[in-house]
């Protein structure tokens, strides 16, 4: 547990209009905790106790299916929720999925007699949950819609152009892209060596770097 950042209720625009008696319930009632890079946040079958909010850092939420291939499913970023957390919360169902820690995080761990209490006292507080856990859950049906009906060449230029950092750079295996869009390595390392081919991209080992933005941006407006 760290000291505790009597400002970190600001970062969150839904918690901006909170009054000052609840706002001292949910400071009071809450704690800030911090993990490295690599931790595992949750996994399937750990219940869950606290709602987690993110104030730095990202976690990437990820499912293993029955044949053991991770499937990803969405990232948190600073600023947001975890709509499974939310969700676990709020049907006292265990956790079916692993939260892992992209980066070093910083989250405020909000227990579940807080969450309860503020969830039937504030209108305020309850309306910033369930814009956060509807707005992902619209992002899951996206998510869907895109592995049943979208091309992988375009839904893989896609998130290379979500990953690449201001250099151009994916920090990437061919075996994190495979899950994060839900199909086999074989396929992304079959797609990026086309892209490869007409200029794109340049590989190397666990990164790629954007050469040729402009063919991928143009391969996912056309599509």
């Amino acid at each position: 547990m760290e000291p505790f950042d009597i400002d970190w209720i600001d970062r969150f625009e839904g918690l901006k209009r909170l009054p000052p008696d609840i706002r001292a319930d949910l400071t009071q009632g809450s704690q800030i905790l911090s993990a490295p890079a690599g931790t595992q946040i949750f996994a399937p079958g750990q219940s869950a106790d606290n709602l987690l909010l993110l104030l730095e850092g990202s976690v990437r939420v990820q499912q293993k299916s029955d044949t053991g291939r991770e499937v990803f499913l969405y990232r948190v970023h600073a600023g947001e929720s975890c709509v499974l957390t939310t969700a676990c919360m709020l049907s006292f169902e265990d956790y079916a999925a692993d939260g892992i820690a992209e980066t070093d995080v910083r989250a405020v761990a909000i227990p579940r007699k807080t969450f309860d209490a503020l969830v039937a006292r504030s209108a305020v507080f309850r309306t910033f949950v369930f814009t956060a856990y509807s707005r992902r859950i619209t992002d899951l049906f996206t998510l869907i819609d895109d592995i049943v009906f979208q091309r992988m060449d375009v839904r893989l230029a896609t998130r290379l152009l979500e990953l690449a950092d201001e250099t151009g750079t994916v920090v990437a295996t061919h075996a994190i892209l495979a899950s994060e869009l839900g199909t086999a390595r074989e396929v992304i390392s079959r797609t990026l060596a086309e892209f490869q081919r007409r200029g794109w991209i340049e590989q190397s080992r666990g990164k790629l770097s954007l050469i040729g933005r402009a063919g991928l941006e143009r391969m996912v407006r056309l599509a």
